[in-house]
């Protein structure tokens, strides 16, 4: 008889989760301190970089674990990672963590080394397991696992070359975009087809076709271009494009029927930062002296990821610990939160005046969404799935 693993090592998204929301909430209540000159910690990053990294390359990519680990068993029908692998691997995500946080004193070689481990075995890990069971349709998020990798070794390149890591944070930026647009291109219309047939008959959402695709192909390629040459005419023009096409997109998926439910009607919301970005990025450009940059990146980070990860590592908490998939009170907090941080993160960039007081309050609804996502389904993460032993 096998020995059982604890229940936080039996499934990625367990232990990758609870610690995600945990680092996420740690680095605003870090960051915006370090923003205002306030603290000053050991890391070789200067603070914009810093929050940039861990945002990116930390947090994200521990979500992202979190989601494939549980999904590709699903997908390949091979087994999950789980006990002592799972738990090496989430060591050395940890031990990035401190790295890049104490890279000062050990060196900015060692710290790159030690954080760059981690997108490195997941990569491979995933890898493994669809092209094990050839499951080939799969491939593009282990293409983007793999664009993690190069943008977080670029990242620490130019940062300790440059004291900038302009480049590294584009390709993390547009990299979380495009999973944002293929993952939710794929769960979303899926999730909203199966509660609209059973709850609210009527409209459906549009099958994927040819408008998807080139909606997807106009992304890469605006993305592709902002990264080595923002400022470029053609730059602006795609961005324009792929932001209109990914707003059709969402139309297409018939959203505003699931205002009933909280755990689909928030993925609708979470894509809609993501034209948003696109759109508000493009007037940066054509508008530099009213539309500020930060308010397109801030669209797609704080409000297109932020609201995108706690929409999925809550649904799929629910769905793996056999829980019932509805939003009780705290999760519809939840979801408030971090809608407003996106908000209030996008508008404190118009508002220079007001930025101090917008930034905090976008950084307490940040951590409180993350907060309450630990306290509400941490303790559901460390116990047995509901209806086992």
């Amino acid at each position: 008889m096998s020995i059982q693993p604890p229940a936080i090592l039996s499934y990625g998204f367990r232990p990758f989760f609870l610690l995600g929301a945990v680092q996420s909430a740690l680095a605003i209540l870090i960051w915006l301190p370090m923003f205002f000159g306030d603290l000053r910690i050991p890391t070789a990053f200067s603070p914009v970089d810093w929050h940039a990294h861990e945002m990116l390359y930390g947090y994200l990519p521990a979500i992202v674990a979190g989601f494939l680990l549980t999904a590709i068993p699903n997908w390949t029908g091979r087994p999950p990672l789980q006990g002592r692998p799972l738990a090496v691997l989430v060591a050395v995500w940890l031990a990035g963590r401190l790295a890049v946080l104490l890279s000062e004193p050990i060196g900015a070689v060692l710290a790159a080394c030690v954080d760059g481990l981690f997108l490195v075995l997941l990569a491979a890990a995933a890898a493994r397991d669809v092209i094990a069971s050839r499951n080939w349709k799969n491939l593009p998020p282990i293409g983007l696992l793999s664009m993690f990798v190069i943008g977080n070794v670029i990242f620490h390149v130019e940062a300790y070359r440059t004291g900038s890591a302009d480049i590294g944070r584009r390709i993390g930026i547009a990299t979380a975009v495009m999973l944002v647009t293929l993952i939710g291109g794929r769960v979303i219309p899926g999730f909203t087809r199966n509660w609209l047939v059973r709850e609210n008959p009527g409209r459906l959402p549009a099958a994927f076709g040819r408008f998807d695709a080139v909606a997807l192909g106009l992304a890469v390629l605006a993305l592709g271009i902002w990264i080595v040459a923002p400022d470029w005419p053609a730059t602006i023009l795609l961005l324009l494009f792929a932001g209109g096409a990914h707003a059709i997109r969402l139309s297409r998926w018939a959203g505003h029927r699931t205002t009933g439910s909280p755990l689909v009607f928030i993925l609708h919301i979470a894509y809609g930062f993501i034209p948003a970005g696109f759109i508000l990025l493009a007037a940066a450009s054509l508008f530099p002296d009213a539309i500020p940059f930060s308010a397109g990146i801030h669209a797609w980070t704080a409000g297109g990821l932020g609201v995108m990860t706690l929409a999925m590592m809550t649904r799929v908490s629910l769905g793996h610990t056999g829980r019932p998939l509805s939003a009780d009170g705290m999760t519809c907090a939840i979801y408030a939160c971090v809608i407003a941080a996106g908000l209030l993160r996008v508008w404190a960039a118009f508002e220079p005046a007001r930025m101090v007081t917008l930034l905090l309050l976008a950084g307490a609804a940040w951590v409180i969404a993350f907060v309450l996502f630990a306290i509400g389904y941490g303790p559901r993460l460390i116990r047995r799935r509901i209806g086992t032993g």
